[in-house]
């Protein structure tokens, strides 16, 4: 059968719940109000101490801190957004809720925004490490925001965590990710000046002491209202709690199916990095039509696979065809054709149309035991081996 809960889903236990308790018994579930320092508080130290964070800021989801580390570069109303041109359309959702405008830029083979393609001039830059693929980093860039999503505990080449590297870092606790609450989001900055701009736009654009009504002070602007709620940052706590277990489980499960997947010309694994999260197993087949024929086999088996071609967002509804819920076309209408708005790839996006093609996504199964994992990658093997 098909696996239906993916990664930190399968370890949501009630004997782990004391913070969702406690929580509870203290009728607190705005974190303003609780009676002693608040789980979402607790959960952002957690967050800064683990992945080595300055400051980190507890939201609703991912879109959200995606939208909320943009307010907080102070952009202009239609400033450029580069994002690459393969990952979830809530990136470029995010970016147009801001009043800015999506520019894809095209990938490398593990679907990573390719920074040889960016503008000398970029000002605002998100990369999306896609299936905890941790992807490179464009340099010199003011306000680069690492979307990682997919990628939590991941670490780049010299040794920082992902989402720690640049001038802010998104997270998600959606059902599908590593670690999950149902919905939920934070936002890791550098710099402390950074968060306090972003903490008085998450409430309202409010001052705000614990206990105590928010102030709004001469000069005050208006923000929205992004607080965490208490009882689901006391699951995003529990959670973190297996994050070391899930990732070595990941780990083990990947080495497995790499290792049982047979090297044939047809069929070639992408390839990941030591500081990659290991969600799946990528693999890349010689055309489009086996690619069809693996996911079919597998699928027909209840063995879990997926496509990426629904992230590829020059295609996507959205972007292609820049429709507004606004009557003037808002923020579209503010692109005005000029250079800094024409979309990033060397030949169309073609190459990566194909690419995506002949893709297939493996997901691995943390909560399994060994032997588990073990004869899960012997099926996906044999599936395989028998195109």
């Amino acid at each position: 059968m098909l696996r239906r809960l993916p990664y930190g889903a399968n370890y949501l236990q009630w004997d782990e719940m004391a913070e969702l308790r406690g929580a509870i018994e203290d009728k607190a579930l705005f974190r303003y109000i609780s009676s002693g320092t608040s789980v979402s508080s607790r959960l952002e130290r957690l967050v800064e101490e683990r992945l080595g964070a300055t400051r980190a800021l507890a939201v609703h989801n991912g879109t959200e801190a995606l939208r909320l580390a943009l307010m907080g570069t102070r952009p202009s109303a239609g400033d450029p957004v580069y994002i690459p041109a393969v990952t979830f359309v809530a990136v470029a959702g995010a970016v147009l809720s801001c009043g800015l405008v999506p520019v894809p830029v095209d990938v490398d083979e593990r679907c990573a925004l390719d920074p040889t393609l960016l503008p000398t001039d970029a000002q605002r830059v998100i990369v999306a490490h896609m299936e905890g693929m941790v992807g490179p980093l464009p340099q010199g860039i003011p306000y680069l925001i690492e979307d990682t999503a997919q990628a939590m505990g991941g670490r780049h080449a010299d040794g920082r965590h992902a989402g720690t590297a640049g001038y802010a870092g998104t997270f998600s606790f959606h059902h599908a990710k590593v670690l999950t609450s149902g919905e939920g989001g934070l936002v890791v900055v550098r710099d402390p000046d950074d968060w306090e701009l972003l903490r008085s736009y998450h409430d309202h654009g409010s001052d705000r002491e614990h206990g105590k009504y928010p102030v709004w002070r001469e000069g005050s602007f208006y923000g929205e209202n992004f607080c965490a709620n208490e009882a689901v940052a006391a699951v995003q706590l529990q959670q973190f709690r297996h994050l070391d277990e899930i990732l070595a489980s990941l780990e083990q499960h990947h080495r497995m199916l790499s290792t049982e997947l047979h090297d044939r010309p047809d069929i070639r694994q992408v390839p990941r990095t030591d500081g990659d999260v290991k969600v799946s197993v990528r693999i890349e087949l010689d055309s489009p039509e086996l690619r069809d024929r693996a996911l079919n086999e597998l699928t027909d088996k209840g063995l879990p696979c997926w496509t990426l071609d629904k992230y590829f967002l020059p295609g996507h509804p959205v972007v292609r065809d820049r429709a507004s819920v606004y009557a003037d076309g808002f923020p579209w209408n503010l692109d005005d054709g000029s250079e800094r708005y024409r979309p990033r790839s060397r030949d169309g996006f073609r190459a990566t149309r194909q690419l995506l093609a002949r893709t297939l996504c493996l997901p691995l199964a943390p909560e399994l035991d060994a032997a588990g994992q073990a004869q899960a990658a012997k099926e996906v093997a044999a599936t395989l081996a028998a195109l």
